[in-house]
């Protein structure tokens, strides 16, 4: 079935134009469109966001395994898994006190303890990867595959905490995307990096212009 949905996609796969000796497909620059909407609906708190990354991240499989990204690919399917809720999340979720859910931050703990589950996943990633793939770059593909489930599970609570994640697996998939030739996604994360950090503040002042408390919850 795989194989068939490659093949269905190939058009896609054809250059739109090429820059010097790098072509720049189709179905990449629809997806580079629509992940650039899905991060300024989500700096705004837009749940309009999510469906976007939903489409966006189903594109971005498809370039991926072409690419032979499979830790990047099989991450995108995660992520359009995981948009469904977080999606609900922002219209429907709650906090611990009940109240309907907002951007926030971890408390020492919570971020303790993601730090800890990301220094687990990472090298079991990279084992799995090395072991079970044709990946040419197993540890460097599992470092952004394995932050991004954090970053996604952040984002999708409202908290703060999710933008300096997403600064990190920015930069990091940057270099990646580079080294595969993938230069219009690698300049896609360098915007990225540069939306975080429009992000991070933006949340920040959010949590300040709110109540003391609202700014601690877990």
């Amino acid at each position: 079935m795989l194989d068939a949905l490659l093949a269905a996609v190939q058009p896609w796969m054809q250059p739109a134009f090429v820059v010097g000796a790098v072509p720049f497909t189709w179905l990449e620059l629809v997806a580079v469109a629509l992940a650039l909407a899905m991060v300024v609906c989500n700096i705004r708190v837009i749940h309009w966001g999510w469906p976007l990354a939903i489409a966006s991240s189903l594109l971005y499989f498809l370039l991926f395994w072409q690419y032979r990204l499979y830790g990047d690919a099989v991450l995108q399917i995660f992520f359009a898994v995981v948009a469904g809720w977080g999606w609900w999340q922002w219209l429907r979720g709650r906090d611990t006190s009940g109240r309907a859910l907002a951007v926030h931050r971890l408390s020492a703990r919570g971020r303790a303890l993601n730090l800890l589950a990301l220094g687990l996943t990472w090298p079991l990633v990279g084992w799995y990867l090395d072991h079970y793939t044709d990946t040419d770059v197993p540890y460097w593909d599992a470092f952004p595959t394995a932050a991004s489930v954090l970053g996604q599970f952040l984002l999708g609570r409202k908290l703060v905490e999710n933008w300096p994640v997403w600064i990190v697996v920015n930069g990091v998939s940057v270099a990646l995307f580079v080294y595969k030739d993938l230069w219009l996604t690698a300049g896609l994360y360098l915007v990225f990096i540069a939306l975080s950090v429009v992000g991070w503040r933006a949340w920040s002042r959010q949590i300040e212009a709110t109540s003391p408390a609202q700014g601690a919850r877990r």
